[in-house]
């Protein structure tokens, strides 16, 4: 019976002295693979370099990625590459005049913005499909009827070939004049990470899409960090 006693004893002290070292493997090293990354879109190709893993050589891959662009914000200050160096944006296309769908998916984005309104990772970029119409002053009125709630939003005017091209061959969505008052333009927000790659698109007017995006802004925010070797707070 003693014996019995002292070998349920010894499973119970194995027990305690294991437990915290196998919680502090599911925390660092099972943790570290607890999400998972999002994809990278657009067209790539293989590298003619290459990185080991695990011993062995894995060839590099070359991602599709933003080209640099220049635009001015509501306020006429310029706006290109570096107004988002190593920051994470959402872009979707409007134009001022938009009856009904536009609005829509700018209340959306302004509800989601207001999450990382004091997140300076985070910036949110309106593009006019209608820069002929919608000039500096013109996108400042129609933010200050909006108000929204980040600092970090803003709406982008141009030339169309910078607008255009960036849609088409940047974004890879269609922008496009189709008649006098009519343009062609795709309704997602597009997310971009710091190293201006395309990590998702989310339709503007679906609530499921608009709760997805929130949460992989922030599995975004959480490689940005690793990635940057910054402190995870």
């Amino acid at each position: 019976m003693n014996k019995l006693r002292l070998v349920k004893k010894i499973i119970i002290l194995v027990l305690i002295l294991a437990l915290p070292g196998f919680l502090y493997y599911l925390l660092t090293v099972g943790g570290k693979n607890r999400y998972k990354p999002l994809p990278i879109f657009g067209p790539k190709q293989i590298a003619k370099t290459s990185h080991k893993v695990h011993g062995k050589d894995i060839p590099d891959t070359i991602f599709h990625t933003l080209g640099n662009f220049k635009l001015k914000d509501q306020n006429g200050r310029e706006v290109s590459f570096k107004t988002f160096n190593k920051k994470i944006f959402i872009v979707n296309f409007f134009y001022t005049h938009c009856p009904t769908l536009c609005n829509q998916i700018n209340v959306n984005v302004d509800s989601l913005s207001a999450n990382y309104a004091k997140n300076k990772m985070v910036y949110f970029a309106t593009i006019t499909v209608d820069p002929a119409r919608d000039s500096v002053a013109a996108l400042k009125s129609y933010a200050e009827k909006l108000k929204p709630k980040s600092a970090n939003w803003l709406f982008l005017t141009g030339d169309t070939t910078t607008i255009y091209s960036l849609a088409r061959k940047g974004l890879l969505v269609d922008a496009l004049k189709a008649g006098n008052d009519d343009f062609i333009y795709n309704n997602k927000l597009i997310l971009i990470d710091g190293e201006k790659r395309i990590r998702g698109y989310y339709s503007g007017v679906l609530t499921d899409d608009i709760n997805r995006l929130n949460d992989e802004i922030k599995v975004l925010i959480t490689e940005e960090l690793r990635r940057n070797d910054k402190p995870l707070y």
